[in-house]
């Protein structure tokens, strides 16, 4: 199994932040529209692609959202205020280049902060690199959305791109279901929305498909670096199998079916719990009575910057254990 580097780069280079998931959606359906039964997109813009069974209902679900920024004010100077679309930390972001869903784009600059004074978002604000009002004035407006701006990049080994999180887990998604297994169960690929902003569309898909099993496919942090994370997920080390993170208590049947899978198929795996966030199996998990669910996470460091990396070879580690999933 070769990684896609082609596709790969189309995902994470493709404009959608949450609630504005359009581009992204099209894209998805172009790419799978040969391989599956049926597609649909609910209310809320989930894509919901099936491969018909008459056995149990497995759900597995990537979000299709990432973060970005969200117009609050534009200036008589000209400037943009902003606030942010998911979790972005305004200390992290000063000098970064960001884009818009028209092309134009920005720096996030900052006013003149003292030592002991704390950075917000209050305290930043985009230049787009114009100093006609009319410019600015004729093309953005409170409402619109932007992006990190930065370049796919990619080693013998690995990957640096924006939108890992969650592009990687659609791209999963998507070439487990070209090579879809022969099997009974009635599987279902969600691309799911607004997960960066609480998990929405995620919500809603699992009660209309009311699954007997969910499985979140989603980055997680690693311990790899030095940037504080203390936990035993590395780059290299395989698919992480999730036990825990602060949206769900992975059903322990669960880890155990994703455990034993990955022995019986040679897929090279770690357990991974995660001190902060969650996936879509949060909502997943709680839907109507209850669902037993878990999560296939991919290693990524620098996890909502403009630099994520992940390793190729757990993402292919990764494809293996949704299919053995979706065979089981």
């Amino acid at each position: 199994m070769n990684y896609n580097s082609e596709l790969m780069k189309k995902l994470s280079d493709c404009f959608s932040p949450s609630g504005r998931e359009k581009n992204i959606r099209e894209m998805i359906i172009n790419e799978i529209k040969d391989y599956a039964d049926e597609i649909n997109i609910d209310v809320l813009g989930n894509v919901i692609a099936r491969k018909k069974g008459t056995g149990k209902k497995v759900l597995f679900s990537a979000h299709m959202d990432q973060i970005g920024l969200i117009i609050t004010h534009v200036d008589e100077k000209g400037f943009l205020r902003f606030s942010n679309v998911g979790g972005i930390h305004a200390k992290e972001i000063i000098g970064l280049h960001m884009v818009f869903d028209n092309g134009l784009e920005g720096i996030i600059c900052s006013e003149e902060i003292n030592d002991k004074e704390k950075v917000t978002m209050s305290k930043l604000f985009l230049d787009v690199a114009s100093t006609s009002k009319d410019f600015v004035k004729n093309n953005f407006k409170v409402g619109d959305m932007c992006v990190f701006q930065s370049q796919y990049y990619e080693t013998e080994d690995c990957v640096i791109c924006k939108a890992a999180d969650d592009r990687i887990g659609c791209y999963i998604l998507i070439e487990a279901l070209k090579s879809h297994p022969s099997t009974e169960n009635d599987v279902y690929y969600v691309f799911s929305v607004q997960e960066e902003v609480g998990c929405r569309g995620a919500k809603t898909a699992g009660y209309s498909i009311n699954p007997d099993l969910a499985i979140a496919v989603d980055v997680t942090a690693t311990g790899d670096t030095e940037d504080g994370v203390k936990m035993d997920v590395k780059l290299g080390d395989g698919a992480a199998i999730k036990i825990m993170d602060k949206s769900i208590i992975a059903h322990p049947e669960v880890k155990d079916l994703l455990t034993s899978l990955a022995v019986e198929n040679n897929i090279k795996y770690q357990y991974e719990v995660l001190e902060f966030g969650g996936t879509d199996a949060g909502p997943l998990h709680l839907s109507r009575e209850g669902v037993p669910s878990g999560a296939i996470s991919i290693p990524t460091r620098n996890i909502h910057s403009s630099g994520e990396i992940f390793s190729k070879s757990d993402v292919i580690e990764c494809i293996k254990l949704v299919q053995a999933v979706a065979a089981k």
